[in-house]
């Protein structure tokens, strides 16, 4: 515990240094974000204490339902939001192509690499979010591979969260069809060897540490932080590579407030804000920052080539096809 508090000081004292100009932004900032409560104030937190003029709020809720809410208040006229923080790229893209979103072109994303940020700096990510799979350890069979997933040992013992209610699954979907040789035909063999698909990432962490399923596709962090409380289950990242979610942040082009939204992203996406997303238990999207405990090192984790305007163009069709494979 004492090491949390030492490395939230130390954070602090960094983020200070972010404070400069602080006196030219003020005002208030509504934040619309799908992040864990506890990670969702601490942003805030961190970045009023580099901007003390500014009084930011937020509004947290699942991705869909927060959606739900912005498009409603959307199509009564007005929305509160200045800043969205949720899960995936896709809605982002959504959002961009109706022209809801404000570019932020002097933000600097120098540091990254290409397609972590929207190239017209409409949105931009503030961590990684990998998919890859998690086993229980009472299984035979350590996966290394995704193809390991359509051995005999792993038949009628998948469990994986379905892309019909989950923003990540729908994007791993996408990321794996375009990626692996196979395309569609993985998730037919996966069918074909008994995978459930059904709900989101946290379903998938119960079924296989409770030891109801032996293999799960899930987030990385969910089984690498109970790993870390004694549970039996392990995570593996692919050798062919993962997909990845990036929790953007965007800047809604109705804000009343430009400037501190502005300073909200740019604070996410400095190296300090990476180093919060750290303490945090993420992997951050700048390379430059360490991984957390029981990652592996950055340099073997690939994740694979990923298209979100292409995935948004192909979402619904995406969704029928998967449909249509596992009887959904």
């Amino acid at each position: 515990m004492s090491r949390m508090i030492s490395l939230s000081l130390g954070l602090m004292a960094s983020f200070a240094v972010l404070a400069g100009p602080a006196h030219a932004v003020d005002g208030t900032l509504t934040l619309y974000t799908s992040q864990p409560n506890t990670d969702a104030q601490q942003s805030v937190d961190a970045f009023m204490k580099a901007y003390p003029e500014v009084k930011v709020t937020f509004v947290r809720d699942g991705t869909t339902k927060i959606m739900a809410k912005l498009e409603a208040e959307l199509a009564a006229g007005a929305t509160p939001a200045d800043v969205l923080l949720i899960a995936d790229s896709v809605t982002m893209e959504g959002l961009k192509s109706r022209d809801l979103l404000m570019a932020h072109d002097s933000a600097d994303t120098s540091a990254y690499a290409d397609g972590t940020h929207d190239a017209d700096k409409t949105w931009f990510g503030t961590k990684l979010i990998t998919t890859g799979i998690m086993y229980n350890t009472a299984a035979s069979m350590v996966p290394a591979s995704w193809n390991d997933l359509l051995s005999e040992e792993a038949k009628g013992q998948i469990a994986m969260p379905s892309p019909l209610t989950s923003g990540a699954a729908l994007i791993h979907t996408a990321t794996l069809v375009g990626n692996l040789d196979a395309g569609w035909g993985y998730y037919e063999a996966l069918a074909a060897n008994g995978a459930q698909a059904s709900g989101g990432n946290g379903g998938v962490l119960k079924q296989v540490a409770g030891g109801e399923k032996l293999y799960g596709m899930v987030v990385d962090f969910l089984p690498i932080r109970e790993k870390a409380k004694g549970a039996p289950v392990a995570f593996v990242f692919p050798q062919e590579g993962v997909s990845a979610i990036s929790e953007p942040v965007a800047i809604l082009a109705s804000t009343q407030n430009p400037a501190a939204a502005k300073a909200f992203v740019d604070f996410l996406i400095s190296k300090e804000g990476q180093e919060l997303a750290l303490s945090q238990g993420y992997l951050p999207a700048h390379p430059d920052v360490a991984v957390p405990a029981g990652f592996p090192d950055r340099s073997t984790i690939k994740v694979m080539p990923f298209d979100a305007a292409k995935a948004l163009a192909e979402a619904d069709a995406n969704k029928a096809r998967f449909a249509e494979i596992f009887g959904q």
